[in-house]
């Protein structure tokens, strides 16, 4: 397996996002998108726009690396200061071609570190630069990686490729930065956690969160992360007694259980579309003994929602039926107004829409340039 090695240590950014970074990078941005676009992401006041830049699709090759490289710049160039991705995404290549547009933004004098929020994710097993060719050969690669080296046993890897062990988080953590050229990354998302239900009970998970959010919280002190939160595909939208439900109320009081009041416990991302609508109509959360929507629970316990998959794979980039177009006769695109929605929900920091274009870039910032007022008119 071949590998795409990290930039150098020496060559990382210091500083992360800021309140008052971020309300500057705002200030460039108003005249041209609605004065709601940017929202609060954490309780200290960073601003985030409510269109991020995902990364999760693409191929393992040289050529979408420099297409990712060049929309998130692009991106930070024009709007969007939200970038996510996950060490797992494309064998570790998303993290470095935003690694590489960091880098040159703030050399370039585009956007300065701190008014950009930088958020990745950990707990699958990351290849590196490229796909085995064998079963055989990833298990050969994680047994030299991660076993032998310590990093993680056998036994704490679930579904074959996935652990929440403190010590894999931590070299998670270390590989992300260096992946990333930053010294501190502004939001580190457990990546999947209801995945252990593959394997463990509730209490058994709960016990396991318990532990990395005591590295997650050590992390932060070290200022090698400045919060964290938990990525999930199917755990929030899950029903109470249904395999794999993650419940929000549960992950909040283990995060003050062991960071105290003052816990970096900040945000979920989830699925939200129109497809995916979970979040908005379905109450899958309890809290003492009330029924709420992911949304409901997650402005009652101050967490930020971050939606994931806006356009479910450009799957709702096209043919929508008429009554949203007619809904929503600002936009010009479906993409637009399959964007628009989900920024338009209560709560919602940021939607976050994979692009591997400028003309993308542009596109979908159209979705921006009206108000949630306008959109729930």
């Amino acid at each position: 397996m071949t590998t795409t090695s990290p930039r150098p240590r020496a060559a990382m950014l210091t500083g992360r996002a800021t309140a008052a970074g971020t309300a500057r990078y705002g200030a460039r941005a108003a005249a041209k998108l609605a004065a709601d676009y940017l929202r609060p992401l954490t309780h200290d006041g960073v601003l985030v726009s409510s269109i991020g830049l995902g990364s999760y699709l693409g191929e393992c090759d040289e050529a979408d690396d420099i297409r990712y490289a060049d929309t998130a710049h692009h991106a930070l160039a024009t709007g969007i200061n939200l970038l996510d991705t996950a060490i797992n995404y494309r064998c570790q290549r998303s993290e470095r071609s935003f690694g590489k547009a960091l880098s040159r933004a703030v050399r370039m004098e585009t956007a300065a570190r701190d008014e950009i929020i930088v958020c990745t994710k950990g707990g699958y097993i990351p290849l590196d630069g490229t796909q085995p060719a064998t079963r055989e050969e990833y298990q050969e690669y994680v047994k030299r990686e991660y076993i032998d080296s310590g990093i993680l046993r056998a036994d704490e890897i679930v579904a074959g490729g996935h652990c929440l062990s403190p010590a894999f988080l931590a070299d998670q953590i270390s590989r992300s930065r260096a992946n990333l050229g930053i010294e501190t990354i502004d939001l580190y998302y457990l990546h999947n956690p209801e995945q252990q239900l593959d394997a463990v009970d509730e209490p058994e998970l709960q016990s396991r969160l318990r532990s990395a959010f005591e590295l997650l919280e050590q992390r932060c002190a070290a200022g090698e992360i400045g919060g964290y939160g938990c990525a999930t595909w199917n755990g929030l939208r899950t029903a109470p007694g249904e395999r794999g439900h993650l419940s929000l109320a549960m992950l909040v009081q283990t995060a003050r259980e062991v960071g105290g009041t003052d816990h970096h416990f900040q945000a979920v991302q989830l699925p939200v579309n129109l497809a995916l609508n979970e979040a908005v109509r379905t109450p899958t959360q309890r809290i003492d003994d009330r029924e709420l929507t992911v949304l409901e629970a997650a402005s009652e316990l101050g967490v930020a929602v971050v939606a994931s998959a806006t356009l479910l794979q450009a799957k709702l980039a096209s043919k929508l039926p008429q009554q949203m177009r007619e809904a929503l006769p600002g936009l010009t695109t479906d993409a637009q107004r399959a964007i628009a929605f989900v920024r338009g929900l209560p709560v919602i920091a940021s939607a976050l829409v994979g692009m591997r274009s400028a003309g993308h870039v542009r596109e979908n910032l159209g979705a921006a340039r009206a108000s949630n007022s306008a959109l729930s008119a």
